[in-house]
Order: structure tokens, then C-alpha cells, then sequence
């Protein structure tokens, strides 16, 4: 439901409390006086069948005694009352209820399932239940347990724990920073994270999303509202339980690399979600990126009092990653010719221990003005020479005037005042400069604006173009995979995997599946006719590392080696797991490769997150080497090319001393080819390649597993039920035939088609242009191309048409659903000098069918009243057409579906 009724929950107009207490230290008590103190200004009342008044204001017995609808019932009343307290509300019209109490309990039967059930049945939302509560400082609402309300500001924070809540508004406090919101959203009955993150994203007092996870119910729904917010504001999120047992009893290596929390790292970079790793970071996260815009680079100038200090925030920025600016010649002059001859001379520009407040600002002033920085950190250490008071003073005044000139081109500033009193933290608060007690706090902050740019640019990076050549055997591959399940087996045999791999276009060592002994000989002289050595391994479906039980020889050159290998292998396997299933042998041809790499790849089935892509180094000792990546599928090449770069082993695909450089989009290749795998077959539950062969020519499999199993449907709505991450929808692909026999293939947009937008668009008229965008457009930025062509599929479609005869795009059509998934609003965009054969009719129609299938009940859309050809093509297409009461220049156009 997303955002359904949720302003009627954390703005309302009135407000009722069910449950508050006479008695002084209670739930409910606290929660009134926490109301009555914040001085909400809209209507309230108590509702409370054993007091006429509590706190000197009158109570009610019931909700019907009201002589007010509220929109928000606030209930603290005891777990058995909760259901009728709420059947009462909906009668009433209350939109929602905030449900304080705990003891609901969960499962068919209990109070939990009675209270969604009664909720449900009056289109009520609910937050809670077992929760602090919520507190809106803009809307003067308190309603929680809270010792302190904060004060009103631009931070909104989504808890599942009311003690961290509790602790975020006690730092606050503490440090002037405000909220715009803080919700406690307990055992999230209905209302979770990304209903809120959906909330806060469009309101406009939110500057940046606080987030405390515990868990996460809906993955896909997580995902894509993360995704939205992210590329409007910054979401900064805290999720325990880090070092929690993440890898079960793993019958792959891939399944024992794919550990629960390294799953969600894997969520939160995908989502453009910047991780931290504790409640500290947290709130230097939230001073930071509450108060200034991130960085167009990570060149830092550090501007200090004391060698020390300047040296070690220096060190500090280097081991995160950040780069020590460099003092350009033009600034370093000017600061010669003001500072001490003693001054460091570079960065970190050190003033000298006895500077004042006037040198201070002449420093600083200079490196604003320098090209060569794109941030500064402003560093003192008190000395009884000069007043932190009143440089601090001087420091803020400065700063004020330099973001008057420049607005939003101004650099960041940032501070730290060592042992700095109350009144000189509260003098850089209030002046919106961040402020932290040490360096090292404020070099991390500095890193989170940093490392917040680079995941917001990683969500608009445009992907290289798939090659043309890649054309999956989906269907061949799938009935190998439903084959096995239909006779009762978990793993499939080796011939099998290779046939596998091989409709994905995965090159695998030749490798034959041997009963016996004999059979075993047969092959190895096939392999040796062809010149090659032979391989042996252990076949066995319960002995998931050969090796553990001698079960690999290599380097066999004669069929005796191989009569003899074979007998060793089977007995030796047999003596030390004899309650193993002996299959016979693999017999594989030997790669010799010397410089070529050992990587792993594969995928594991996550239960929150459906399907992941591993990545990493190869061999026998994966698990303890541990240099693994993980990503969310579906990816493209981009994707791929990221996820090797997170890895150790990366560095060792490039070229050192005689070894050439592995051909690395081989790799992303394969990446790229098992994330389709897992769309088209998701009954694949567990897939391991190790090692992968990788050098300069290219790459081969060598071994591989792969577990099947009937399909655990995780994710509701279309596309692959194992992807958290909407997959690219292949289905909706059409090739059409219009007018003249023109003949047009229309898909749906993927990421990498920004450039042939870009091309798209010189072919359009500006008066069309002005048509579909409401204004002169005279350019498009990367940004904004990227902004229509990175579509999350579970809330946008867009259809681009091409002309099969030329290959050149002429028509796009685009959805965009609203937050509660019932409506959605369209825009349609032709090449000029196409119009008028059919085309714009056709990709209305394919719109309109899609979003039937979408489960949305209207379409609508904005159109200007000089653009006749488009209003008459929504009547003959049944758009209700009204004229925009309050734009007379537009109409509005709806379709009831």
C-alpha cells in the first residue's frame, strides 16, 4: 500500500489516545504528557472507559463518545483490547492507528492477525504494534514514550528499535540537529521501511533518511523504494547483527561464501544505500550529510593549528580513501604572503599554534577560493594564545557569507574543535557547519559525503551494450533442470552442467561422466586421441569437495594410468565416506594454463533476498582465503565489472611482471550469463564454477555444482519470483506492423540506452520537445537522460520502438505508477518526422495493456490544449478529457481500466 493514508498518520489533524493511564509512570501516561507538552495544534481527545480525566483533560469512554473523527488513534490500551479499538476507529473513518502495545503475538489465531484483519476491512494503516511511537516536531506531534522530543529540522529517521530512536533524539538534542520525522515502526503489522522510505523521499522537509535494520520482510519492496529515495536524497543505513552466523552447513562453496550480512552489504550498494557500521558513524553520518551537499570529488584541504593533528587526519583520509588535496601555486603565494614563514608550506595547512581568528579566515578564505580542493576541514586545538570561541565565531561568519555567494556550487566545510565546550559545538551547529570532536570523526564524515556521490553516480552509470551475440538456449537449459527434479535428484550430473553451461555460451573442459573402470578407459583414449591429458574426479552427489577424499588425480597420459586411477579413486572414496552415493568418475580433458587464474562464480539462494551472484578467488581454500563479492541480480556488464572490483583478486587479473592480463569481460561476461540463467530457470537454487579458468584468450569452467529444487516463489508481482531486483521484462518485447507495411520492434528501455536517446532526440522538433516536456528544452544532461533510462521496473515501464528496417529509435512511451500502485501517469514522445503513421496509436495501446497486467486501475496524464493530434487520440482511445482547473493551459486526461 506504500503511502496510502500515510499523512493522515504523521501529519494528522486530530488525534486520539486510547489507553492513557492515571497512573504517573505508565505507557500511557508518558505518551500523553509527551503530546501535551509538544502543544499539537490540531484537535485531540481521550478515550478511556474507567477515567473521566487524566491530567486535568477529559476522557471519554469510547471512540463513538467523540465529539471529533480523528484521523490518527494513538493505542496504548492493553494487547486483548486492540482489535475492537480499532474495528471502533474504522467505523468512526479514522485513517490509521498507531499501535504502542506490545503482546499482539503473531501466527493464525493471534491479536496481531485480528487487528490486521479489522484494519484491512476499513482501508486503516497501522504502524506498530511494540513500538516507542512517532514524533513529527513539524506537525507539533509527540506521540511516543520518549524522555525528549526533538526539535524540527530536515533529518527523518525509520527505527525498528525504539531504543535507538530514543538515543538518535537524546545526540540530537545535544548537537541542535533536527527532524523532520523519527518513526518507531515495531513489528511492522502493516506500515514498514519502505512505506516510510516512499513517504520521506516526496516530502520536502526531509533533506536526508536515517535507517536502523533489524530485518527486512519484503525484500523487493525494500529495494525498490531504497532505489527511489536514494536518487533524490541520502539514505544512510545501521544493520545489526554484522557478525551474526551468516554461512549455514553450505553444500556449495558459493552457498558458504554467501553469508546472510554480507547479502544485505550486497542490497544497500544495489539500492544506492550508504552502509555504516555502528550508531557512532551513524550520527557522523547524520551531522554531516544533514547540514551540507556532498563533494564533486574527494580532495580534501585540512586547515589546522597543530602539525599533529593535521598529519593524522591526513593519514586517516588516505586509509578511507580520500585524497590530500594539493595547494595549487596560485594559492600557496597568497597564503605566503599572509601566513608565518613557519606554516607547513602544503596540506594540511598548518597556521601555527598561535593562531587567531583573523588568520584563520584568511586561510580559509583562500582555500574556498582554490580549484584545487573540493572540500575543507577546518581544525583547532585550544591553546590559551587565542579564544576557540571566538575563532569558531569567526570561523561560522565566514562560511555563512561564502555559502550566500555560491549557493549550491559551495564547497563543504566541516570542522572539528578538540575539546571544544558546549557553546562552541552549539555555535557551529547552529550555523549549519558539521562539527565533530575529533579529526578522525571528521575525516570519516568528509568520506560519507564522498562515498554518498560515488553510489549515487553508481546508480546512473550507464552500462556498455550487451553483445548481440548472446542468445540463450533458455529452453533446452530449462529442461535439463526439470528433467532432474521430475526424477527425484537434488544435484545434476556432470554431462548435464556442461550441457548447461553450454546453452549459455559458458565454454566448459570437455568432461564425460564414466559408470566403471572400462567406461572411464573409453573416454580417457578420446581424450587422448585429440592430443590432451586426462583428468579424473570423483562422482558423487554427497561428497561436495573431492579433494577432501583423494578424490582427484590429474596430469594421466596412458589408459593404464587411468585403469589404475580409476580403481584408487572409487575404493578410496568408498573406504573413507561409505555411506556416500558413488556415481563412478569424471573424466575431463586437462587444461594447462599456467597463468591463468582460479576464480570462483556462482549463485546462492538467500532467504530474504532470493537469488545473489558471487564472485571471487578460486581453489580449494575459498572459504578461508574469503575474497568474495556479492551483487544482486539481474546484471548487466557494468554491474559485473563493479562486483570483480570489489575483490582482492581483482588486482591479479591485470598484467604483472610476464604474466598478460586476463581478458576481464570474459569474466563479467560470465557474471552477466548466469544472472539470466537464474531468471530463466529460477528452480536453480545453488550453482558453483570453481575454478574458472581465466587469461588472456578467454575462459573455461573446470568443475561446477549445481542444486535444483522446485521453485520457492519469494517476491510477489511479475518478472523472476527469485529476484529482489525486478529483471529486465523480456516478455513485453513486440514486433509490430503498422501502416505501409512499416515494420517496428518495440522493447522496454534498459540502462544503456542513453546514448541512443540522446540520438533519438536530435531527430524531435522543439515544439514537440516543448509539447512532451512543457518547456524550451535546449539540452539534456547525462543526469537527466540517465534519470528515464535506469527504470525500476516494479514502479515504471518505458516502451522505445525501432524501425527494423534502419535500426534507428522512433517513438517512446513511458509509465510511471504512483506510490500505492493504483494509478499511473504517461508520457508519449515520436520522432517528428514519423508522425502519422500509427505509431503513437500502437504504443498507447501496448501502455495501456501493460498497465492492465500491472494490476493498475487508471491512467492519466498532462497534456497542453494546443496539442489537438495527442487530445484526440486519448477520446478515440477513451481518456476522459478535462480541462486542469488550476492550469487552464492543460488538460487532464484519465482512463478508467
Amino acid at each position: 500500500m506504500s503511502t496510502y493514508r500515510l499523512n493522515n498518520l504523521l501529519a494528522p489533524r486530530s488525534v486520539a489516545l486510547v489507553g492513557a493511564s492515571a497512573r504517573p509512570v505508565s505507557v500511557g501516561r508518558a505518551v500523553l504528557e509527551n503530546i501535551r507538552k509538544a502543544e499539537f495544534k490540531g484537535r485531540f481527545g481521550l478515550v478511556n472507559p474507567r477515567h473521566a480525566e487524566i491530567g486535568g483533560i477529559a476522557a471519554v469512554k469510547s471512540m463513538d463518545a467523540l465529539d471529533f473523527v480523528p484521523e490518527l488513534v494513538v493505542i496504548t490500551a492493553p494487547a486483548r483490547e486492540i482489535p475492537g479499538i480499532i474495528d471502533q476507529a474504522g467505523r468512526r473513518g479514522s485513517a490509521g492507528a498507531l499501535i504502542v502495545s506490545a503482546g499482539l503475538g503473531h501466527g493464525p489465531g493471534s491479536l496481531h492477525e485480528a487487528a490486521s484483519t479489522a484494519a484491512r476491512k476499513y482501508g486503516m494503516r497501522l504502524i506498530g504494534p511494540n513500538c516507542l511511537g512517532i514524533m513529527m516536531p513539524g506537525v507539533s506531534l509527540n506521540a511516543s514514550f520518549a524522555a525528549h522530543m526533538p526539535g524540527a529540522g530536515s533529518l527523518a529517521l525509520i527505527s525498528q528499535s525504539g531504543a535507538i530512536a530514543a538515543g538518535m533524539v537524546d545526540w540530537a538534542a545535544q548537537r541542535g540537529v533536527g527532524f523532520s520525522g523519527i518513526v518507531s515502526i515495531g513489528d511492522q503489522i502493516d506500515v514498514d521501511i519502505a512505506d516510510l522510505l516512499d513517504y520521506f523521499a516526496m516530502d520536502h522537509k526531509t533533506r536526508a533518511i536515517l535507517l536502523y535494520i533489524e530485518s527486512i520482510k519484503d525484500a523487493r519492496k525494500f529495494m525498490s523504494a531504497a532505489r527511489a529515495a536514494a536518487r533524490v536524497k541520502p539514505v544512510v543505513v545501521v544493520k545489526s547483527g554484522r557478525m551474526a552466523q551468516g554461512a549455514k552447513a553450505a553444500a556449495t562453496h558459493t552457498g558458504a561464501l554467501a553469508g546472510a550480512d554480507a547479502v544485505y552489504d550486497a542490497a544497500f550498494r544495489r539500492a544506492g544505500v550508504l552502509r555504516v557500521s555502528d550508531l557512532r558513524e551513524l550520527f557522523d553520518c547524520a551531522e554531516t550529510l544533514g547540514r551540507v551537499e556532498s563533494p564533486t570529488g574527494k580532495r580534501l584541504a585540512i586547515l589546522t593549528n597543530g602539525g599533529g593533528i593535521g598529519v593524522l587526519a591526513v593519514d586517516r583520509l588516505v586509509e578511507l580513501g580520500g585524497i590530500p588535496a594539493t595547494i595549487s601555486v596560485e594559492t600557496r603565494k597568497k597564503l605566503d604572503a599572509v601566513l608565518p614563514p613557519t606554516w607547513s608550506g602544503a596540506n594540511p595547512v598548518d597556521i601555527v599554534g598561535d593562531a587567531d581568528a583573523a588568520r584563520y579566515a584568511t586561510a580559509l578564505e583562500l582555500l574556498l577560493a582554490d580549484r584545487d580542493n573540493d572540500a575543507v576541514l577546518v581544525l583547532n586545538v585550544q591553546t590559551a594564545i587565542a579564544s576557540a570561541a571566538e575563532i569558531a565565531a569567526t570561523v561560522t561568519e565566514l562560511v555563512g557569507k561564502y555559502r550566500k555567494e555560491h549557493r549550491r556550487w559551495a564547497k563543504p566545510v566541516l570542522a572539528a574543535w578538540v575539546g571544544a565546550d558546549q557553546d562552541i559545538i552549539q555555535a557551529l551547529s547552529s550555523a549549519g557547519v558539521p562539527n565533530y570532536p575529533t579529526e578522525d570523526d571528521a575525516v570519516r564524515g568528509f568520506m560519507h559525503l564522498v562515498r554518498h556521490r560515488e553510489v549515487v553516480e553508481e546508480l546512473s552509470q550507464v552500462p556498455p551494450a550487451m553483445p548481440d551475440t548472446f542468445v540463450p538456449d533458455a529452453q533446452g537449459a530449462r529442461r535439463i533442470v526439470t528433467a532432474a527434479i521430475a526424477d527425484g535428484r537434488q544435484w545434476l550430473e556432470p554431462v548435464e552442467i556442461k550441457h548447461l553451461l553450454e546453452a549459455y555460451d559458458i565454454t566448459m573442459v570437455p568432461t564425460y561422466a564414466a559408470a566403471d573402470v572400462e567406461q572411464a578407459v573409453a573416454y580417457a583414449k578420446e581424450i587422448f586421441a585429440q592430443g590432451g591429458t586426462v583428468v579424473l574426479k570423483i562422482m558423487s552427489r554427497d561428497i561436495v569437495h573431492k579433494s577432501d577424499v583423494g578424490g582427484v588425480v590429474l596430469n594421466l597420459t596412458t589408459p593404464e594410468a587411468v585403469r589404475a586411477a580409476t580403481s584408487d579413486i572409487l575404493a578410496r572414496a568408498r573406504r573413507l565416506r561409505p555411506e556416500a552415493r558413488i556415481g563412478g568418475v569424471i573424466v575431463q580433458a586437462m587444461i594447462v594454463k599456467a597463468k591463468a587464474r582460479e576464480l570462483i562464480l556462482g549463485l546462492a539462494d538467500d532467504p530474504t533476498f532470493g537469488t545473489v551472484v558471487v564472485f571471487g578467488r578460486g581453489g580449494t581454500a575459498v572459504e578461508i582465503i574469503n575474497d568474495k563479492a556479492l551483487a544482486l541480480p539481474p546484471l548487466d556488464l557494468q554491474l559485473a565489472r563493479d562486483l570483480i572490483d570489489r575483490t582482492r583478486v581483482s588486482r591479479l587479473l591485470k598484467a604483472y611482471r610476464d604474466v598478460p592480463a586476463v581478458k576481464q569481460d570474459a569474466v563479467a561476461m560470465v557474471l552477466v550469463k548466469l544472472a539470466q540463467m537464474a531468471a530463466d530457470i529460477p528452480e536453480i537454487r545453488e550453482f558453483d564454477i570453481n575454478p574458472l579458468l581465466a587469461d588472456e584468450t578467454g575462459v573455461t569452467a573446470v568443475d561446477a555444482r549445481v542444486a535444483v529444487g522446485p521453485p520457492q516463489r519469494k517476491f510477489v508481482g511479475s518478472g523472476p519470483a527469485n529476484f529482489a531486483v525486478r529483471a529486465y521484462p523480456s516478455q513485453w518485447e513486440r514486433r509490430l506492423k503498422l501502416k505501409d507495411d512499416w515494420r517496428i520492434f518495440v522493447r522496454p528501455m534498459r540502462p544503456e540506452d542513453e546514448p541512443t536517446i540522446h540520438e533519438f532526440l536530435r531527430h524531435v522538433t522543439p515544439h514537440d520537445l516543448r509539447l512532451r516536456f512543457f518547456a524550451p528544452m535546449k539540452e539534456f544532461t547525462h543526469e537527466f537522460i540517465a534519470r528515464l533510462t535506469q527504470l525500476d521496473y516494479a514502479r515504471a515501464m518505458a516502451f522505445i520502438a525501432f524501425d527494423e528496417a534502419t535500426g534507428e529509435m522512433v517513438g517512446v512511451v513511458r509509465l510511471h505508477s504512483d506510490s500505492i500502485y493504483e494509478s499511473g501517469e504517461y508520457a508519449i514522445l515520436l520522432r517528428s518526422d514519423l508522425k502519422g503513421r500509427g505509431l503513437g496509436w500502437a504504443l498507447m495501446q501496448l501502455i495501456i495493456d501493460y498497465a492492465r497486467s500491472e494490476g493498475l486501475k487508471v491512467i492519466s496524464g498532462d497534456v497542453l490544449q494546443e496539442n489537438t493530434v495527442m487530445l484526440e487520440m486519448c477520446r478515440n482511445l477513451g481518456f476522459e478529457v478535462k480541462p486542469d482547473p488550476a492550469e487552464p493551459d492543460i488538460c487532464d486526461v484519465k482512463l478508467k481500466l
